[in-house]
């Protein structure tokens, strides 16, 4: 990682935006519907990934990318496709309150 934090242009996430996607995180762990999270930073910007089981694809990431003149984008993709973007993390979260939850076993 230190070798992204020397460029300029470096993106990762704050405190305050981590614990808000731990925050919702949590909520569906608690629902059974996420069992594993990971973080990672890339030269292109940090992603935050979610797995209903560990040894699975992630069924959402979310990345927050470079920042631009109007300040970060952030984006949801689901296998590997973007489905949506937006310019704060409000509406990350939202669109993942509104994500479709699976049925219960």
């Amino acid at each position: 990682m230190s070798e992204y934090r020397d460029q300029p242009g470096f993106v990762h996430f704050e405190r305050g935006e981590i614990t808000q996607l731990l925050t919702l995180y949590a909520m569906r762990v608690a629902s059974g519907e996420w069992r594993d999270y990971a973080i990672d930073v890339r030269p292109d910007g940090a992603v935050f990934s979610v797995f209903r089981h560990a040894f699975e694809r992630p069924l959402y990431t979310v990345t927050k990318s470079a920042s631009g003149p109007r300040g970060s984008t952030w984006s949801i993709a689901r296998s590997d496709r973007i489905v949506s973007r937006f310019a704060c993390l409000a509406g990350v979260l939202a669109a993942l309150n509104r994500a479709p939850r699976p049925l219960a076993p």
